[in-house]
């Protein structure tokens, strides 16, 4: 299987929309194809099966067998791409950070290297009893980053 040719294809099929972006492209055993995309505004169906058939439809199955699936990206996993911690700035994003530790809080804004989040933790008092709200912040590398999720609240 020619992966340069598909890498190309599915590449080019994502060009015709530029809200596009891809999130991964494998080849698994049996010559199958996984292709994840996603889109700055979420990704329609219909442009899946239109990156599907792009690539399809160019390849040769006479040639070579293959199964190919062109799918968005799961809310359970985890961002994998700068792109997708760019589209969800303003939500809440669950990040493990390879010492183990863990923030929740708020994407404010994502940089080439880094992100910052912001949330509201209580504290207690300096002086007296009782707690306080107190406004954190932490800017956070990517490379220091193990795995980071969209939390959904309902």
């Amino acid at each position: 299987m020619d992966k340069a040719k598909i890498k190309d294809l599915v590449n080019q099929a994502i060009e015709e929309n530029p809200e596009l972006f891809l999130i991964e492209l494998n080849f698994l055993p049996d010559n199958k194809i996984y292709v994840e995309v996603d889109g700055d505004n979420g990704i329609p169906l219909k442009e899946c099966i239109r990156i599907s058939r792009g690539v399809e439809h160019s390849l040769d199955r006479e040639e070579e067998d293959f199964s190919l699936e062109v799918t968005s990206p799961d809310i359970a996993n985890p961002l994998k791409v700068k792109r997708q911690y760019i589209k969800n700035i303003n939500r809440k994003l669950q990040v493990k950070l390879k010492d183990n530790s863990s923030f929740l809080g708020d994407l404010k804004s994502v940089d080439e290297e880094s992100i910052n989040l912001e949330w509201n933790t209580r504290e207690p008092k300096p002086i007296g009893k009782g707690k306080i709200t107190v406004a954190k912040k932490a800017t956070i590398q990517f490379a220091d980053i193990l795995e980071a999720k969209v939390k959904i609240l309902f």
